[in-house]
């Protein structure tokens, strides 16, 4: 008989920060898996990022081992993995609307609003982008945000909750190869940045993504205003 290790089998039972942030992470970079044959039932997180992956372990109280794979063939990074068998989390996670090979018939699940900001935080944090470009036409530096889902649908949900919440001004869906993208420029990542970052507690984001943010701030001081500064402070 195999050992038994630990986590938090309650854990996407009752909202709250946390459980939202967590959440999101696994709908961009996480599945869960019926192994019948085994008679298992399993969550996974994945990513190259090792520190978000100790995170998450930390976050749903973990004691299973990360699993690291190279491809000693290949350019691609090493991926981290972290397994957890528990049939009352993979429970969980399908009443709240996740499911196996998920990517490409994903649904934005219904998510309490004030911990919609949460959710997203964790999704970006797995599968979106910051970036700083070069912007020709206005000799200047532009702030690029991406989020990136193999779901249309899932897209489409999300640009209507943060264009409720912000008003941006682009809400396109960009058919980006094999998967899809919500792209947004300086003016709306600047209030994506303020909506996500906002009064963060518990260290819930991915500190590598937050740095470039700040790097571009940085670089362009005008668009610091009170809101900004007061979530570069905190």
């Amino acid at each position: 008989m195999g050992i038994k290790f630990k986590s938090n089998e309650d854990f996407f039972k009752n909202w709250n920060p946390i459980m939202a942030y967590v959440l999101g992470f696994l709908f961009a970079d996480g599945n869960i898996e019926n192994s019948p044959y085994m008679r298992g039932k399993y969550i996974k997180a994945i990513n190259t990022d090792k520190k978000i992956i100790e995170k998450i372990k930390k976050y749903l109280d973990s004691e299973h081992k990360i699993q690291s794979i190279k491809d000693v063939n290949s350019k691609i990074k090493t991926k981290y993995i972290l397994r957890i068998g528990s049939h009352k989390m993979y429970n969980s996670l399908e009443n709240i609307g996740m499911t196996p090979n998920k990517s490409l018939t994903m649904k934005f699940p219904n998510i309490p609003k004030n911990l919609q900001r949460y959710f997203i935080l964790g999704y970006f944090d797995g599968d979106g982008c910051v970036y700083i470009d070069n912007y020709k036409k206005t000799k200047g530096r532009r702030l690029l945000i991406a989020f990136t889902s193999g779901s249309k649908f899932f897209l489409e949900s999300l640009s209507n909750i943060l264009n409720e919440k912000l008003s941006l001004k682009q809400n396109k869906v960009y058919n980006s190869h094999r998967s899809y993208q919500l792209r947004y420029s300086t003016h709306d990542s600047v209030k994506i940045f303020k909506l996500l970052y906002k009064k963060q507690t518990n260290d819930l984001y991915l500190k590598r993504k937050f740095d470039i943010f700040k790097k571009f701030f940085n670089l362009r001081p005008l668009w610091v205003d009170p809101e900004v500064l007061s979530v570069l402070k905190s």
